[in-house]
């Protein structure tokens, strides 16, 4: 029997440190085609450089388990513990984020050297008794890291749309057709329901405790709106109509002069909009679901439409019946793609604002020490999205995972679900 634990033990430890290497390699292959130049970008406070989500990543690692978990280990330099500290005010002083971009030094070969050292002494780690110990911390780590992947991604992307010669990441996206099935509605019949994370499976602390909520009947909308449906909204003139809009969202629109989703250019009425995309300027397809745009945007199309955007538990409970499948960064295609016939697509594409404030579940307890302020210091100001989008990697995803941003947000890929009350 003991040798029987004994064998489980490795394994488990084996296939923890193989996940380990593959997301730790999944995020140097989306950091690839950068130089070291474009790599210490940083277009905008809310944005990091690539060359920071490298190191940063690798620190949570080294600070949090190695440092702790090692007996004898030695931090790789000791000023990378302020350094790369994002936010984590209990472990100490930080540089300010607007700031990460003007770090040329350390060079991107001494983080990436930074990288090397931590793979290493995880791997140690992970080979002795104390897998075991550190399991959860690192799986947080690793969850901490796909996190940063996708904004490697979106980050990337705005620096790049911000330089005048307009670079690209990427070659082409392939244009998938014209055809879209149309939008109809999908009922629930809400009642008393369960929401939450459950299982052993990992899941964020903000995801829990799981509980009850009482849903009203609803209606989901059997896809996403597409560029297509939204240009409509803008030409009914949307944009110079405050009737349509929260106030907050009017006062940001006419401060931020907006008139379309992030990244769309037109040059005159008469012309074709185009949008930035990861490999460069091209025409608005009308079929793939539009993206890029704030909670304002999105509350207001929905108005607009004479619906409402979905409560976030609406949309826990409608995904819980879909299988965890669409257009994720794992397609290597990095932009939203039409739906297909009697697809949902309430996976991957864009992430999706709901009109819930980003809270805590009753009975939610921040954990113990530093690592309780991943989450928790941030549930307020904030509304949550749902879903994943074209940039998250799809293992990373599940039914009740929340993510969240400020209402003004766009530079993320974020889109648009309609809702109505039961019909």
């Amino acid at each position: 029997m003991q040798s029987s634990l004994h064998r489980s033990s490795e394994l488990a430890a084996t296939a923890l440190l193989d996940h380990y290497r593959a997301v730790r390699q999944a995020t140097e292959r989306i950091s690839a085609p950068l130089s070291p130049e474009d790599q210490m970008v940083q277009s905008m406070a809310d944005a990091s450089p690539t060359k920071w989500h490298l190191a940063h990543t690798t620190w949570f690692f080294e600070t949090f388990i190695l440092c702790e978990q090692m007996p004898g280990y030695r931090p790789f330099d000791e000023d990378f513990r302020s350094l790369y500290n994002s936010y984590y005010k209990q472990l100490g002083s930080h540089p300010n984020r607007a700031t990460r971009g003007t770090f040329s030094r350390p060079s991107h070969e001494r983080v990436m050297q930074y990288r090397r050292h931590v793979d290493e002494y995880m791997a140690k780690l992970l080979a002795t008794d104390s897998a075991a110990k550190v399991a959860e911390l690192v799986t947080l780590g690793l969850n901490h890291e796909q996190q940063h992947q996708e904004l490697i991604v979106t980050d990337i992307k705005h620096a790049f749309y911000t330089n005048p010669l307009r670079p690209t990441y990427a070659q082409q996206i392939a244009s998938l057709g014209a055809d879209i099935a149309p939008m109809n509605w999908r009922s629930y019949e809400g009642g008393i329901v369960d929401v939450g994370h459950s299982g052993e499976s990992f899941a964020f602390d903000n995801e829990l405790p799981r509980h009850d909520v009482l849903l009203r009947p609803f209606g989901l909308s059997s896809r996403l709106v597409t560029n297509a449906e939204y240009l409509e909204f803008m030409e009914d003139g949307a944009y110079r109509r405050p009737e349509l809009w929260l106030s907050d969202g009017w006062d940001t629109i006419l401060a931020q002069q907006w008139e379309a989703p992030m990244y769309w250019e037109r040059a005159n009425e008469a012309e074709q909009s185009r949008t930035f995309t990861i490999a460069g300027m091209r025409a608005v397809e009308a079929t793939e679901p539009v993206c890029h745009v704030s909670y304002y945007e999105a509350d207001a199309y929905a108005r607009w439409r004479g619906a409402r955007l979905p409560l976030e538990h609406e949309w826990e409970i409608a995904a819980r019946a879909e299988a965890i499948a669409g257009n994720f960064v794992d397609s290597g295609r990095l932009h939203p793609a039409p739906a297909r016939k009697n697809e949902t697509q309430l996976f991957g594409d864009v992430w999706e604002w709901t009109a819930s404030p980003y809270t805590a579940y009753p009975g939610f307890k921040p954990g113990a020490g530093a690592i309780g302020e991943y989450n928790g210091k941030f549930m307020c100001n904030q509304f949550v999205l749902r879903g994943g989008s074209c940039a998250t990697p799809q293992s990373h995803l599940r039914a009740s995972y929340r993510n969240f941003f400020p209402p003004s947000a766009r530079w993320q890929f974020m889109g648009i679900r309609l809702a109505t009350d039961e019909r």
